[in-house]
């Protein structure tokens, strides 16, 4: 036997793997045509796995024992299923050809996921609306006997790349299965991210396990929305930002009011009661109730008749030249009555009076001319 003949045929006494890749998830350890020696020490390091297989036989009944982390010399006590399938009855005295396996049982992260398509959910506030979402999702090898027999088979190095694909594939489309029965209202969505993401894994991770594989988490980066519901979600914000409409009008008329009144004297708060008049008036018709208006004025359109007012609060109208203004809560009117523009002769009403009538004659406007002087007699 030549010199190279006698160094093939060694034993191989070491079974370790040192590979510091991190996109390999199993790893077969090289022996070409040698044996390994009986009594040879097997090194798994944390973070691994190893996986004796009979003579490269691949049925599930043919892989053999696993090794978590730690040193082994290998013979048939840390052996039992291989010396079973040998038949070895009277002891482990010769060298033996197997094959062995490791795997790399580290948490695989930031591997992407995205709906293929937008998934439509049964919403009770908007109806059907198509939804998409993409995240990250991480992984780890669980059941390495499954995962060695359903896919890396005799490959040498099983990466991330040979098998990402299909997991992506495979978390896209049943994530857009289990959207529309996660139980999240659509305008929740985006502020209940991590709810999402459990729901999701809880549903899908019995897939991964059927492959040897454990879906460790489901990250939910970003829901896709359509426009309009958007716009939708947007308007009913301002709205409830907003609150009452009416009341809101009239506070920005009468602070309308003071500032002209404040800035320009007592010919801008004139011209500030006309403006804010038109701007109450405007506003006071799109609460207005249909076929409902108010009193006419000599002169003047019918007036819109603004809903119920707050007890306590009356607003009333005020006749400016011969049009309607207002409505005018107390704030407003007493803006009014300081610049001279309300006096005792005024007309105005409000909801509930019959017909127009002066300012001096209503008890709820009598505080605003207390300390005014009558109008002088006539001469």
């Amino acid at each position: 036997m030549g010199l190279w003949s006698k160094l093939t045929g060694e034993f191989i006494d070491i079974v370790e793997w040192t590979e510091d890749r991190q996109d390999i998830l199993s790893h077969r350890f090289e022996r070409y045509n040698n044996e390994i020696k009986n009594g040879a020490k097997l090194t798994v390091r944390e973070g691994q796995l190893a996986v004796m297989v009979n003579e490269g036989q691949l049925g599930k009944d043919q892989v053999a024992d696993v090794f978590p982390p730690g040193m082994y010399e290998l013979n048939t006590q840390n052996m039992p299923i291989l010396s079973t399938l040998k038949g070895w009855k009277y002891g482990f005295d010769s060298p033996f050809r197997a094959e062995v396996y490791f795997f790399n049982t580290r948490k695989f992260t930031d591997m992407k996921w995205g709906t293929a398509g937008p998934a439509i959910m049964r919403d009770a506030e908007f109806g059907a609306v198509r939804v998409t979402a993409f995240g990250l999702y991480s992984i780890r090898v669980k059941d390495a006997k499954t995962f060695l027999v359903d896919l890396v088979g005799t490959q040498g190095d099983f990466t991330l790349e040979d098998i990402e694909a299909n997991l992506r594939g495979k978390v896209g489309m049943r994530i857009k299965e289990v959207m529309p029965e996660i139980g999240v209202p659509v305008i929740d969505l985006s502020s209940k991210v991590v709810v999402v993401g459990d729901k999701i894994r809880e549903r899908i991770a019995p897939d991964f396990e059927t492959l040897g594989l454990e879906l460790c988490e489901i990250q939910v980066q970003n829901i896709g929305l359509p426009e309009e519901v958007e716009r939708a979600i947007d308007q009913q914000g301002a709205m409830r930002a907003i609150g009452n409409m009416q009341n809101f009008a009239q506070y920005q008329a009468a602070q309308a009011v003071r500032d002209v009144a404040q800035n320009q004297g007592t010919a801008g708060a004139i011209l500030g009661m006309g403006v804010g008049g038109m701007m109450n008036q405007g506003m006071g018709t799109l609460f207005q109730q249909p076929g409902q208006v108010g009193p006419g004025i000599s002169g003047g359109a019918a007036a819109p008749v603004a809903p119920p007012p707050i007890p306590g609060s009356q607003p009333f109208f005020v006749a400016v030249n011969g049009q309607q203004t207002g409505p005018f809560d107390m704030a407003g009117l007493q803006a009014q009555a300081a610049s001279g523009a309300l006096t005792r002769d005024s007309l105005v009403w409000h909801q509930g009076m019959a017909a127009w009538g002066k300012a001096g004659e209503q008890p709820e406007l009598a505080p605003l001319f207390a300390g005014m002087p009558p109008p002088l007699p006539p001469q």
